[in-house]
């Protein structure tokens, strides 16, 4: 959802027990969008490491995919148990990837953590849906909601995203709030609430 200048993200990222019930649906009720393979590295000030911090809230990231490259900062906000459902989202297109991390060197921003990941995304009503496959990391499943703002609070679309998985029976949901860049750097922390 676009508010002002800034664009805020709501999405819910899980590992299902049966990826092929998702599958199917998708294939009969959604529209295939295609697959691509995305490269993601993430950087920190080194004046200041978002990852000392517990749950960690920024991130700060350069894609590549399919030929086309973005910057990307996200602030993620959290409840008080340490679950987020929304992020502040600024992203911008840029033409040269090489010549922004040259940028960033000479700010002294420091590379962290490559995520490196195959992509199979549908659209299903107002959600985006994807099938991730993350090199070290396994399988995953990403909704995102892209419709309008219908005064809905984040935490009641992203409900009804898991309400959508267990009704199409597929088996165990594992939530994730930290996401992949989290989980490849800190594997010992990672945590998943069952849903």
């Amino acid at each position: 959802m676009k508010k002002g200048g800034k664009f805020t993200e709501i999405e819910i990222q899980v590992q299902i027990e049966k990826t092929q019930k998702l599958l199917a649906f998708l294939k009969k009720e959604a529209k295939f969008c295609g697959k691509l393979e995305q490269i993601d590295s993430y950087f920190i000030p080194a004046h200041r490491n978002f990852t000392k911090v517990r749950p960690i809230k920024e991130w700060l990231r350069l894609r590549s995919s399919s030929g086309k490259h973005t910057i990307n900062y996200k602030n993620w906000h959290y409840d008080k148990a340490g679950r987020s459902h929304f992020a502040d989202e600024y992203e911008l297109e840029i033409s040269d990837p090489a010549k922004m991390k040259g940028i960033f060197k000479a700010l002294d921003m420091k590379p962290i953590v490559t995520v490196h990941k195959m992509r199979e995304t549908w659209v299903y009503k107002d959600w985006e849906i994807a099938i991730d496959s993350i090199k070290n990391l396994g399988d995953f499943v990403e909704i995102e909601y892209k419709g309008k703002d219908k005064g809905k609070k984040p935490t009641e679309i992203t409900q009804e995203m898991v309400n959508f998985l267990k009704k199409l029976d597929c088996g165990e949901i594992k939530r994730n709030y930290q996401g992949y860049p989290f989980q490849l750097l800190f594997p010992k922390e990672i945590s998943h609430e069952k849903m």
